[in-house]
């Protein structure tokens, strides 16, 4: 019975207003996430005003967190980020390795559509947090 609920599992990077503290605070969603740690992606981060929009690959970084998620709330996810076929096509679900502490996680990752980024500031630290803070 583990075993099946274990295959069940799957794990998240979130980078912008899901992240601790933010608009879309991961943590205050259900099913409870369990937070795993903070890593830093190959991407480029864009802010889009009220919300930050990654491209992924490049020689830039993105810092997030991972967090191990459920079916359930992968379901939520994808509603906030719009990605199911009858919304906008803005965030594309995409599946990277993710290290956090020297263990490598299989995470999702949504990454923003590139017609969406055109003209938009980059944000060179690649961290949501501190742009929102300003610091």
């Amino acid at each position: 019975m583990a075993e099946a609920k274990a295959s069940q599992v799957c794990h998240v990077f979130v980078y912008g207003t899901l992240r601790r503290g933010e608009d879309n605070d991961i943590t205050r969603l259900l099913p409870p996430p369990r937070f795993i740690g903070v890593a830093r992606i190959a991407g480029t981060m864009y802010d889009l005003g009220a919300y930050p929009g990654v491209r992924l690959g490049g020689p830039s970084t993105v810092v997030g967190e991972v967090y191990e998620i459920l079916p359930a709330l992968e379901v939520v996810l994808d509603e906030i980020e719009e990605v199911y076929p009858q919304e906008r096509d803005e965030y594309v679900k995409c599946v990277i390795p993710v290290s956090v502490q020297g263990r490598v996680y299989t995470c999702i990752v949504y990454e923003i559509s590139l017609r969406f980024v055109h003209g938009k500031a980059v944000l060179p630290d690649g961290d949501w947090t501190r742009r929102v803070r300003g610091w």
